[in-house]
């Protein structure tokens, strides 16, 4: 450990090492997808009617009448092959247009097993099209209804339709495989295991319509998330080298999802993350910081931020790539969202390193920061607080003496107010330190009288009757320990230098409070 770490590890950290102070939040990982973009990847269903061109048999499907159920289990077991069809074809209009499709009817008709035997049908492509696309819509279903579809065997015949000559077979399979593996991690990986990776990948070609890549893409995204657990190491390991080179396309819609997928990949362990950074994809995730589209820079952003809750070096090489300019804007951001996925990314970097907090400031964040904490979202307030606490935790006097002059005690004293009790304490927690390291050079009482001036006591005083016992104790030992005797002490205002600015005591040591 160097020495740099070690006095990270134990300086004012009460035991709390990097990787404590750097936060995946697992709690949050699919925050930014709600809302319309969870409904896009991790299930869709062919709804559009325009949808009906992909049939090759285009001309007559609005001129066939929807089969009663009955009608369709008579038809799908006969040996006909032009009422299988229309069997199916039946089907497949019942699931894709009403409201509410009839998927558990499908279902427990016991269509399944004919269905997935259609799949193979070479002699009948649109046969095997009606008989693809009827099994997407109901992979496309609740949890359940898609594990029937799993259960009654059709992943190993989707897989092999991969590889078809029919361009719409193979695409709706694609499309079919998406929305199963999107299910969960269990039903994942047993895509993954029975071999889709070799075959989906050898379709991204020069000459992939852009419809169909986006449909590839999607499907790779849903291959790559969840983390409970992860996706296998050599799958991620196959799918980079495609990420790599799909994040470079100029389709919206593909790339969103390559970086989505990129963002799941990174969202888990060191060597995860190492090897998405030797896949040299980083610098490409870092140039599309500075879209204007929030669909593209929300998940490059998250992939970004999740690398950076790596080790140091892992957190040394974004920065060293250049991403930390693009963050002046990025915290002025006009979502909500994107500007507290930018703290959050800073607090992480904060977590690390002197010269790496250096680093931020040098770059002119922290006065963002600050401005986020007195007048930002919530959401973003709270990640702009952590990157305070982590900078006082494990940064220098002087880097935690510049947060003071860049006026950052007013508003995290106002943050105090707030009613979550994890961000108490984590502004109780960056008080501790700024008033610890200020003691030691004898100049805990002027930021007392700061703190007191700004409406802190107060706020600390009432968090000593919070329900919260972590709340009680941080504010408490506050109290006892720098403003209990405050009726006996002298407010003595903290000194000023020639220019106005804030200045602790001059006969502080060297390594002191100095500006």
């Amino acid at each position: 450990m160097s020495s740099s770490e070690s006095r990270i590890k134990n300086y004012k950290n009460k035991g709390k090492d990097v990787a404590d102070l750097r936060r995946q939040r697992t709690e949050v990982s699919v925050e930014l997808r709600k809302a319309k973009k969870d409904d896009q990847l991790s299930k869709r269903r062919n709804l559009d009617s325009e949808d009906e061109l992909s049939s090759p048999q285009n001309d007559k499907t609005n001129q066939v009448p929807i089969m009663t159920i009955t009608e369709i289990v008579a038809g799908v077991g006969s040996n006909d092959r032009d009422l299988q069809f229309a069997a199916v074809q039946s089907t497949r209009k019942m699931l894709s247009r009403e409201r509410k499709p009839p998927i558990d009817d499908v279902i427990n008709a016991g269509l399944l097993p004919r269905l997935i035997e259609f799949l193979a049908c070479v002699d009948r492509p649109d046969l095997q099209f009606e008989a693809a696309w009827a099994l997407t819509n109901i992979a496309s279903g609740s949890s359940t209804q898609t594990r029937a579809v799993v259960s009654a065997g059709a992943v190993g015949p989707f897989i092999k339709l991969l590889s078809s000559n029919q361009s719409n077979v193979s695409e709706q399979a694609v499309w079919a495989l998406g929305n199963i593996a999107g299910d969960g991690p269990d039903l994942r990986d047993h895509v993954i295991n029975q071999g889709c990776l070799d075959p989906l990948l050898s379709l991204l070609t020069p000459a992939t319509p852009v419809t169909f890549l986006r449909n590839i893409t999607w499907t790779l995204s849903n291959l790559c998330r969840n983390k409970n657990p992860p996706p296998p190491f050599s799958a991620i390991k196959q799918c980079l080298p495609a990420l790599t080179m799909l994040v470079h396309h100029s389709d919206k819609e593909v790339l969103s999802d390559a970086c989505w997928a990129l963002s799941y990949l990174t969202d888990g362990t060191n060597d995860k993350i190492q090897e998405v950074i030797h896949s040299g994809v980083v610098p490409t995730l870092i140039s599309l910081l500075q879209t204007s589209e929030v669909g593209i820079l929300t998940p490059a952003l998250r992939a970004i931020g999740n690398i950076v809750t790596g080790d140091d070096a892992q957190t040394q090489y974004v920065i060293d790539q250049g991403a930390l300019p693009y963050f002046r804007t990025l915290l002025v951001h006009t979502k909500s969202s994107v500007q507290k996925e930018a703290a959050w990314m800073i607090s992480n970097i904060t977590a690390g390193n002197t010269n790496q907090i250096q680093t931020v400031i040098d770059e002119g964040i922290i006065p963002f920061i600050i401005e986020i904490i007195a007048k930002g979202d919530f959401k973003s307030q709270k990640e702009a607080v952590w990157v305070i606490t982590n900078l006082t935790s494990g940064g220098t006097s002087e880097q935690i003496a510049y947060c003071i002059q860049a006026g950052v005690l007013g508003p995290l004293c106002d943050m105090l107010s707030a009613k979550e009790a994890k961000v108490a304490i984590v502004i109780l927690e960056g008080i501790m330190n700024i008033l610890t390291t200020a003691e030691k050079f004898g100049e805990a009482e002027n930021i007392c009288v700061m703190i007191e001036e700004c409406g802190g006591l107060d706020k600390i005083e009432q968090l000593q009757s919070h329900e919260n016992e972590q709340v009680y104790n941080a504010a408490l030992r506050l109290i006892e320990k720098y403003f209990a005797d405050e009726e006996e002490t002298v407010g003595v205002a903290p000194e000023t230098g020639e220019q106005g600015n804030f200045e602790f005591n001059a006969a502080a040591p060297n390594s002191g409070f100095e500006f």
